[in-house]
């Protein structure tokens, strides 16, 4: 015979609190798996579930701090939590945007060839600024390459 897992009044269901630590937990489990596949389009893929699973972690936290029985110092914790997982999701997003950009493939793909068109790249954009800089010594104040870039 089966008994039901009692709830009184003002706790938070087992099964709740279970889902919600599984969801937070998957936010950093995702990012290490991403991280250790080794390709950059696999890392964005997992970066995005992660985020995902940042916004489950919201959205249960809204729903608890909705509850009328919830006490008011559990409210302005579950308040920081909330905010908490509103920065990893930003975090996550803004990694994300740079991986978009990313001329890297990822570890996976890297090798000897690779690795060094990549440092000659870095090398040519660096000596690229670093004329640019020179050049603009010698130009007069209304040249457009003096002018800040906006």
């Amino acid at each position: 015979m089966s008994r039901k897992c009692e709830q009184k009044e003002g706790e938070i269901a087992p099964s709740f609190r279970d889902q919600l630590e599984r969801a937070a937990l998957s936010v950093s489990n995702n990012v290490a798996e991403g991280f250790e596949r080794g390709t950059t389009n696999e890392l964005l893929a997992f970066l995005y579930i992660a985020r995902g699973s940042a916004g489950e972690v919201r959205s249960m936290l809204v729903l608890l701090s909705r509850r009328s029985w919830i006490a008011e110092n559990l409210k302005s914790q579950i308040s920081d939590l909330k905010s908490i997982a509103e920065s990893c999701s930003r975090q996550l997003r803004a990694w994300a945007d740079s991986l978009q950009n990313s001329d890297i493939a990822g570890p996976r793909h890297l090798n000897d060839q690779t690795r060094a068109n990549y440092q000659k790249r870095v090398a040519r954009q660096k000596g690229e600024a670093e004329f640019k800089a020179l050049l603009a010594q010698h130009l007069p104040d209304n040249h457009p390459l003096r002018q800040p870039k906006i």
